[in-house]
């Protein structure tokens, strides 16, 4: 079972803040895959504590504080959770971020059919520091007919929005989308998937990691 991220695939986006790019292993990808598809009338239904306007979002951990909408549970094995550390680790590592703490607050599923969308919209967890993600789990055969400027694809696309500024900057980011890819980015950062048409699915993950640190000590950090 694999838990360590792979250090030598993954891609940085500069965007003010850093979105960085892993592939996910194939044994965790189908661990997940898998969980959700034979607990799924099980799982928490989700649509309470999110934005998206979507039928289909389901968690599969919750160990944030417990509520009327949501309490703590865990559908994942210890060796999933791990690869999740390891990996928010690595993002943190990578950005020289020192002597911080985290803890994985949720992560849940979001089952996606034609013209259902995801608003843009921010992350947080028990704290308003910390990590957003995006896992893409399946993929429709096509994302329907784009009816304008078919050169700049939109449907289905995933959107991250920049803090950067100025005419050459790079301002967003719009992937073109593989099963396995894992997309990690701060919780303010803004962003969102547009809707598709006709038949398919699209299934995505999310995983909130909060980080505690001193943003201080973490100016100018080498």
């Amino acid at each position: 079972m694999t838990s360590e991220p792979n250090q030598n695939n993954f891609k940085v986006v500069p965007l003010g803040q850093t979105v960085l790019r892993y592939e996910v292993p194939l044994d965790v990808f189908n661990i997940i895959n898998h969980v959700y598809e034979t607990k799924y009338p099980t799982l928490f239904p989700a649509n309470k504590q999110l934005v998206g306007k979507i039928e289909k979002e389901h968690s599969l951990f919750y160990e944030g504080e417990d509520s009327p909408k949501m309490t703590k549970h865990n559908h994942l094995p210890q060796n999933v959770l791990q690869w999740f550390e390891n990996t928010f680790r690595h993002y943190l590592d990578w950005n020289r971020i020192k002597e911080y703490n985290m803890h994985l607050n949720s992560v849940w599923v979001n089952q996606m059919f034609e013209h259902e969308y995801n608003p843009v919209h921010v992350h947080q967890g028990i704290l308003f520091t910390g990590l957003s993600s995006v896992m893409i789990l399946r993929l429709p055969e096509s994302f329907g007919v784009e009816y304008s400027a078919e050169g700049q694809p939109q449907n289905g696309r995933l959107q991250i929005l920049g803090s950067a500024s100025g005419q050459f900057a790079t301002i967003d980011y719009q992937p073109e989308l593989k099963e396995r890819d894992f997309y990690i980015f701060p919780y303010d950062m803004r962003h969102s998937v547009y809707p598709f048409n006709g038949p398919g699915m699209r299934r995505s993950l999310s995983a909130n990691m909060d980080v505690q640190y001193d943003p201080i000590k973490n100016r100018g950090a080498s």
